[in-house]
């Protein structure tokens, strides 16, 4: 009778890139069950029930998206489907942003989290109407649409899911009622022990009736609100109210709050993202700690319809943002000049952090999750544009190959892939 496999999976002769354990060379990965069982330099002479040979490829720690939106259907034509943003398109773990509430987390726990071959995680929306239409309706946001209480109780019964508070500070609703809400919401924070994610950049048109805001006013009122270990969106964000002053300059107190006061930073690509201004932010030494992808129906071209039978592209009040997807963003910042190690942490070892799961995922160490993705880093002349119409040639392309969720494997065919442009 023939041994049975020491292994059930053996990935072999893929570059490991592995920022938390300090590896970054030829090395072969053994998987039993949905643990990682081994990483040697070479398990050849090992038995597995299946052999992979990623020769070429680059192997990493499952990627992790800290900024999705996958409430699908609830949201409305904002929630994409988990898995076509998660395991097929390489990415192991999602975090949803404010998509559930405190009235509408049940849904979903049960909907979307429970049945995702992906891992979906979130933070709860402070707002009682959480992510619904993808904040079209700016007079559903303000004070009297927060119930602190009942959120802070929800996110506490939901803790295995629930990993921060997402708020918006942005001019628009500042214009309304100040950063009433943004206090609140650091409230809600202090009381569940959770991160306060907070959006920057204008998303809502100012009030008919306020003057025009300053929106550099807003920035030096919202950081003293915030605390070590809170995030800030959107750092290389397009519109008012970000990063980069009126003057073109990094705000003074911006860098104070990352490099004094332990704020952290998470690029929020979606429709936020210039070259331009992620140039200044890292000239600036501002190096984000997380990569969100920040995809949704609004700024991808969804082939499918809506679940209204709309078409979503005709929809979108963001068509013409360039397609793009967290492999995408991960190459604008390898074209920024940003080191590999490094773009890998974003998507890895650091957002295991914040999520405070690093002894379970962001690592391939034994007794870990067998979360894998393998991706292509692929060497030519690539397009890559931004939100603002800027177009730049690239000289590496990161695309998703496969990756491997629980020791399950799960191809990189979704449809919100982009297709890469020769330059």
């Amino acid at each position: 009778m023939a041994a049975a496999p020491q292994y059930d999976i053996v990935i072999a002769n893929g570059t490991l890139v592995d920022p938390a354990a300090g590896r970054n060379g030829r090395f072969d990965i053994a998987i039993t069950g949905d643990r990682i069982a081994a990483v040697e330099p070479d398990l050849s002479a090992a038995t597995a029930g299946q052999r992979i040979d990623a020769a070429g490829q680059l192997v990493i720690p499952g990627m992790i998206d800290t900024h999705a939106h996958v409430y699908q259907h609830v949201t409305g034509r904002f929630g994409l489907n988990p898995d076509l943003v998660g395991v097929r398109s390489g990415v192991t773990t999602l975090v949803d942003q404010g998509g559930p509430s405190c009235m509408t987390m049940g849904g979903f726990r049960h909907f979307v989290a429970g049945p995702a071959d992906s891992r979906v995680l979130c933070f709860i929306s402070c707002y009682l109407v959480g992510g619904l239409e993808g904040h079209l309706y700016p007079d559903l946001y303000g004070p009297g649409g927060v119930n602190a209480e009942h959120t802070i109780r929800v996110a506490q019964e939901n803790a295995d899911i629930v990993r921060g508070i997402k708020a918006h500070a942005e001019i628009g609703g500042q214009s309304r009622w100040g950063l009433d809400v943004i206090r609140i919401g650091k409230t809600i924070s202090r009381e569940t022990g959770q991160p306060l994610y907070i959006h920057l950049g204008q998303l809502w048109p100012t009030a008919d009736s306020a003057p025009i805001p300053d929106a550099d006013e807003l920035i030096r009122e919202l950081v003293p609100i915030m605390e070590p270990g809170d995030i800030l969106a959107h750092p290389f964000t397009r519109h008012p109210g970000g990063f980069v002053s009126a003057s073109g300059e990094i705000h003074p107190i911006l860098l104070e709050a990352v490099h004094q006061r332990g704020l952290l930073v998470d690029v929020g690509h979606g429709s936020h993202f210039s070259f331009d201004a992620a140039r200044r932010v890292l000239d600036a030494g501002i190096l984000p700690f997380t990569l969100g992808a920040d995809m949704h129906g609004y700024n991808v071209q969804v082939s499918e319809p809506g679940a209204d039978g709309s078409d979503l592209r005709a929809a979108n009040p963001f068509f013409g943002v360039a397609p793009f997807n967290l492999t995408i963003a991960m190459s604008e910042l390898l074209h920024l000049g940003v080191p590999l190690e490094k773009v890998v942490a974003m998507v890895t070892a650091n957002p295991a952090k914040l999520l405070r799961m690093e002894a379970e995922i962001g690592s391939l160490q034994p007794g870990m999750a067998a979360d894998i993705s393998v991706l292509n880093l692929e060497e030519g002349r690539f397009q890559l544009s931004d939100n603002s119409g800027v177009t730049v040639t690239a000289d590496r392309l990161v695309r998703p190959l496969f990756c491997l969720r629980g020791g399950v494997r799960f191809d990189a065919d979704s449809p919100l892939i982009p297709d890469a442009i020769a330059a």
